[in-house]
């Protein structure tokens, strides 16, 4: 009879008991929803009988009416809990967890990049992960070259019978400048960041992993007088107004003439320091001009066009920047160690 189930209800509405707000929610669905009991009891209402209408009316909305007044009283119990536990400090600031801090290694990178944008040069990007066709092959390397020493390489998968298709962790980022140039036609203006790796043992002054920035222009008439002028512009971007440059003659497969690119030390001002070895001199990069073979190897032709290439370590410009004594902290994530370059972002 549905006034014993009214009955039945209301005992149960009255004796509900939750510890947590799911916990009311789900009895508020349970009793008070569209598909809960008592929406059910008021749907089987239109078949009681006439003279009962008016008593079984007035008890469906007791037991709706109690329902809510004791969920009411559950939520309010249990929300007055909450804001009286002790764990919770008013008193505290509205941020309470630390913002983080932009990695020293990022904040260099970032402003160089930032410099490099400024005259025109746009962002490249390629694999870690690369062949030797383009780590080695079409930057000049040939297979028995020695230069390939130069760089101790991890080798993810080698071909004795074609190392053109050998595998490996990118020992620089000149790979992504052969694939920007395989696909591009000049006018190419870019600069290529990112990790690269080579197998040294780790010391407070070389690491088996670091980063490095590229930078390649190719197009008519580039001359090296083009490629000194940028790197001046960029050194004095970077170090200041009074910073010179001298270029010594170097060797680098990819580049034809070659040159490394020192910098005034700007911590003594280029009198001498145990930083520039009392030279009063500081190296940067390496750079020169793209030797015609890499340009033919990446399919444009060295008769019509020229251009000229740089890179350089991120670390090493980070070391001049900041003074940090050993690399090994770029890497070990010491938040001690990152706490200090806050002032920097």
């Amino acid at each position: 009879m549905i006034l014993d189930k009214i009955e039945q209800l209301l005992g149960e509405v009255k004796s509900l008991n939750a510890s947590n707000m799911e916990e009311i929610e789900a009895l508020r669905l349970k009793y008070l929803s569209k598909k809960g009991e008592i929406n059910a009891i008021m749907a089987d209402f239109r078949n009681v009988a006439a003279e009962q209408k008016k008593e079984v009316g007035i008890k469906i909305n007791e037991l709706k009416q109690t329902a809510l007044d004791r969920i009411n009283a559950l939520r309010e119990q249990c929300e007055t809990k909450d804001s009286g536990d002790d764990s919770l400090d008013l008193t505290r600031t509205a941020y309470p967890i630390k913002l983080g801090t932009r990695h020293p290694l990022t904040i260099v990178k970032n402003e160089i990049i930032d410099i490099f944008s400024r005259m025109g040069f746009t962002l490249a990007d390629g694999p870690e992960v690369e062949d030797d066709l383009h780590v080695f092959t079409k930057m000049n390397f040939a297979a028995d070259h020695p230069a390939r020493d130069m760089q101790d390489t991890f080798f993810v998968e080698q071909n004795p019978n074609d190392v053109t298709k050998n595998i490996l962790l990118r020992s620089h980022t000149s790979s992504v400048q052969a694939r920007v140039m395989e696909t591009t036609q000049p006018p190419i203006r870019v600069i290529c960041p990112g990790r690269v790796y080579r197998n040294e043992a780790i010391t407070a002054r070389a690491h088996c992993f670091f980063h490095q920035i590229e930078g390649l222009y190719i197009d008519k008439n580039v001359s090296f007088t083009d490629l000194k002028q940028v790197l001046l512009t960029f050194a004095r971007e970077l170090f200041g107004a009074d910073t010179k440059i001298r270029l010594r003659p170097s060797y680098f497969p990819f580049t034809e003439p070659s040159a490394e690119m020192d910098i005034s030390c700007h911590i003594c001002g280029g009198e001498g320091c145990g930083f520039c070895k009392h030279t009063g001199w500081v190296e940067i990069l390496g750079c020169g001009m793209v030797d015609p073979n890499v340009l033919e190897l990446c399919g444009i032709d060295s008769k019509v066009y020229s251009g000229y290439a740089f890179g350089l370590g991120v670390e090493r410009i980070t070391n001049l920047k900041y003074q940090v004594s050993d690399l090994r902290m770029f890497s070990e994530n010491d938040v001690r160690f990152l706490h200090e370059f806050e002032s920097a972002n």
